[in-house]
């Protein structure tokens, strides 16, 4: 998924949500590693496609008006003393994060840099979801899923492949596959997850899918 205008490729810390729990980034498998020097522009296409998906549908699923939460981005999760605060703590390595206290989204530079060299899909993901989560505290509580990781991963389907509806990202060939291996990656099937944080690998794609086939309203709880 490069860039637009060309085409493109649990909680945790207190009240901080975060998509890969604790610890660093699983290693995927993708036939083409993406070269490192196009990251940050890959992280702000996501950023814009992901707010701007937001911005315009966001009437069309969702009562009240849609705000842009905070971008604090790139930061080093290996040095407390400058990583951002969240519920008094420093932001851990390896790690991506929605703070509801701040309103802000923010991801460890060696989380995006080591996905990365997997697959240039990776920081899309990594973005959507953890706006997802920033969806998530702007809805009313009935609306918020109890498996609040997954349902994140459903607003990432549904905001990446409605971005793509909208024009506002291509997908190349291959993008799809490195989504799903960026899930996998991320399940908690892996050492460095809290079991049931955020599903299993086939959960999360799952739940990845049904956003990007049904859109937010099939990421909504089922009404009683």
């Amino acid at each position: 998924m490069p860039s637009a205008g060309r085409p493109l490729a649990s909680l945790a810390l207190a009240a901080t949500f975060s998509l890969a729990g604790a610890g660093g980034a699983a290693a995927v498998t993708v036939p083409e590693p993406a070269p490192v020097e196009n990251l940050e522009q890959d992280i702000k296409t996501a950023q814009t496609a992901t707010d701007a998906y937001w911005a315009t549908h966001w009437n069309e699923f969702f009562t009240g008006t849609y705000t842009s939460p905070t971008v604090v981005g790139l930061y080093d999760g290996t040095n407390p003393a400058t990583a951002p605060v969240c519920g008094g703590q420093p932001l851990g390595p390896g790690n991506a994060y929605y703070c509801p206290e701040g309103d802000y989204v923010a991801w460890d530079i060696g989380l995006m840099e080591t996905g990365y060299l997997n697959g240039d899909a990776w920081p899309y993901l990594v973005v959507a979801h953890e706006w997802g989560h920033a969806v998530q505290y702007r809805l009313a509580e009935e609306l918020r899923s109890q498996a609040a990781e997954l349902q994140a991963d459903c607003f990432a389907g549904a905001s990446l492949f409605g971005a793509a509806a909208d024009g506002t990202l291509v997908f190349e060939d291959g993008d799809q596959q490195e989504l799903e291996a960026a899930l996998t990656a991320l399940a908690d099937q892996t050492p460095w997850t809290k079991a049931g944080d955020h599903g299993n690998a086939a959960e999360r794609v799952e739940a990845f899918s049904t956003g990007r086939e049904g859109g937010p309203a099939a990421c909504l709880p089922e009404a009683p």
